[in-house]
C-alpha cells in the first residue's frame, strides 16, 4: 500500500524545533539538534510540520509501505543513537504498543546493545500528547450517567494508522461525523466496548484514500465486528457505502451492523447482522 511520509534533510535541519509542535502525533522530536522521525508508525504524512521549517529540511513523499516493522524500525533507530533509541522506546510506551515495545526491547537484547531506561522524563520539545489516551480493552456494557466510553485517540479517519495495535480483535464502530452531536446516547448505546473511526462522507473529499485506508485496517486485523452509525439524511448514506467497498477491497466477509439516527438524535433504524447482540 502506498502512503505519505515525512522525510527529513538532517544536512538543511538546524534543530530549530518549529516542526514539533506542528506534529500532533508526535512523531517528530528534536534529539541532539536534530529534527527526527521517532517512528513512521504514528507519522499520518499530512506534511502540517513542512510548512514550520524556515530551511526546507522536511518533505512529504510518497511510497510503497510494507506492514509495519519493528525490527526493520529499530535497524534505522539504533543507527541513530542511545538518545533516539530511548524516544523510540518512549514514544511506543507512550501509545500503549506494549507488544512493539516488547519487540524493540527484544531487538536490542539480540544485537547486544545496551537497554535504556525508558522511564526518564522526555527531551525537550518530545511527548505525545495528542495519543496518551489508550484505555485497556474492557467488557462491553452500558457507561454510567455521561462517562466517556472513548477508548483510544486519534479518532479520524484521516489521521488513524492502519498499523495500530488497538484494531486487533477490535469490536469497531464507524460513525460519520454528526452522529456524536446528534445522539445523545453516543457514548452508552453505541461507542461503549468499541474503538471508535469517524469521518464525513460529504465534506472529507477523499473517498477513494478513506475506502484504501479502511480496508488497510480490515486487512490487517481480526475485526470481530463492525457497526456503522450515521444519520438519516441522504449525503451520510456515504458512510455505509464506504465500509462496504473497503469490506469487498479487503476480501473480508463482515456483514456490519448498520445504526441510522435521526436528526433529533433518535435511532430510526437498527439493522443488526443475523446471529449477533446489538
Amino acid at each position: 500500500m502506498k502512503r505519505k511520509i515525512m522525510e527529513i534533510d538532517e544536512t538543511k535541519c538546524d534543530g530549530c524545533g518549529r516542526c514539533i509542535p506542528n506534529c500532533p502525533e508526535g512523531a517528530l522530536q528534536l534529539i541532539d539538534g536534530k529534527a527526527r522521525l521517532v517512528s513512521d508508525l504514528f507519522c499520518d504524512g499530512l506534511g502540517a510540520c513542512a510548512g514550520e521549517c524556515p530551511r526546507g529540511a522536511l518533505r512529504v513523499v510518497e511510497r510503497e509501505a510494507e506492514p509495519y516493522d519493528e525490527n526493520k524500525v529499530m535497524a534505522n533507530i539504533v543507527r541513530q543513537g542511545p538518545n533516539t533509541i530511548k524516544a523510540h522506546l518512549r514514544h511506543l510506551e507512550a501509545h500503549g504498543e506494549q507488544r512493539l515495545l516488547q519487540q524493540a526491547l527484544s531487538y536490542l537484547r539480540e544485537h547486544r546493545l545496551p537497554v535504556p531506561d525508558r522511564h526518564e522524563a522526555a527531551p525537550a520539545g518530545g511527548g505525545c500528547p495528542g495519543f496518551r489516551k489508550h484505555i485497556p480493552a474492557a467488557a462491553p456494557g452500558p457507561v454510567a450517567g455521561a462517562a466517556s466510553a472513548l477508548r483510544q485517540w486519534p479518532i479520524q479517519l484521516k489521521l488513524l494508522n492502519p498499523a495500530a495495535s488497538w484494531f486487533d480483535g477490535a469490536d469497531l464502530l464507524v460513525s460519520a461525523d454528526c452522529v456524536a452531536h446528534a445522539c445523545g446516547g453516543f457514548h452508552r448505546d453505541l461507542l461503549a466496548g468499541r474503538m471508535l473511526v469517524m469521518f464525513c462522507p460529504k465534506l472529507d473529499g477523499d473517498p477513494d484514500g478513506y475506502v484504501e485506508k479502511l480496508a488497510a485496517i480490515f486487512r490487517r486485523h481480526d475485526i470481530r465486528s463492525i457497526t456503522i452509525a450515521r444519520m438519516e439524511v441522504p449525503c451520510c448514506g456515504g458512510t455505509t457505502l464506504l465500509v462496504k467497498c473497503a469490506l469487498e477491497q479487503s476480501g473480508k466477509h463482515l456483514e456490519p451492523r448498520e445504526v441510522i439516527v435521526g436528526i433529533d438524535g433518535e435511532i430510526l433504524s437498527d439493522q443488526t447482522p443475523k446471529g449477533e447482540e446489538k
